[in-house]
């Protein structure tokens, strides 16, 4: 007889019938956004206090996130970084999260599912032509053309293979590693349930954050390629 693997999501009736796929983002969702809402109130209770309180309290730790954050983002992609740390921070965020959940018994990431992953990278995609469109106007498509009308019939079919691979790229590489990363994971614990463990649970760790830092990378070279424009 088969018996159902406990996840926290089975707590909830609204949850349960839900992909545990889907059920784990909507509570990571929802616990990035209390952390959210929580720190905005209490940015808004202190925020005529100009020098931070010395120990450790909420607020700190969440300006340290968004600081963090926001400093990877204008040092990759320049001033005008700051203009993509949203949509850039967000998706960390989201992938950070989740990735980190799978190291939490009763968690099922999202991010070892290939819906999510690919949901991430195809927001990228778009996100990305809508950034060069708004930035360029219809003159994006000459990038797609290449730097001499004569070479169109074969840069326009590279370009958007190339184009293309992106968001299967992003997705394939980001579900591939958590997967296995959790998978090795979920092995070790089944065997040597005690203190064995341990060790892959660090390489978890370390995977979790390497994969969200690469996707940010990535998504920033494709936003910053889509506004940049062409010295003469």
């Amino acid at each position: 007889m088969e018996h159902e693997v406990f996840t926290w999501a089975s707590l909830f009736p609204f949850l349960k019938k839900l992909p545990p796929h889907v059920s784990n983002a909507i509570i990571v969702s929802v616990i990035l956004l209390i952390i959210v809402v929580l720190g905005y109130r209490q940015l808004r209770r202190t925020e005529d206090e100009i020098v931070p309180e010395p120990k450790i309290t909420f607020r700190n730790f969440v300006e340290m996130i968004v600081e963090t954050l926001s400093n990877i983002i204008v040092d990759t992609m320049g001033p005008r970084g700051k203009e993509f740390v949203l949509i850039v921070g967000t998706l960390a965020l989201f992938i950070l999260f989740n990735n980190l959940s799978g190291l939490v018994p009763g968690f099922l990431p999202a991010t070892d599912n290939v819906n999510t992953t690919f949901a991430c990278s195809l927001t990228v995609f778009m996100m990305t032509h809508y950034y060069g469109f708004r930035e360029h106007g219809i003159k994006y498509l000459k990038q797609f053309v290449g730097p001499f009308w004569w070479l169109a019939p074969l840069m326009v079919p590279i370009e958007l293979i190339g184009h293309m691979a992106r968001p299967l790229s992003l997705g394939l590489r980001l579900f591939g590693n958590i997967t296995g990363d959790h998978l090795v994971t979920a092995i070790f614990f089944g065997l040597v349930p005690l203190m064995v463990p341990l060790p892959v649970m660090f390489l978890g760790l370390f995977v979790a954050f390497v994969q969200t830092f690469v996707f940010m990378l990535l998504s920033m070279a494709y936003f910053s390629g889509a506004i940049s424009h062409e010295e003469h």
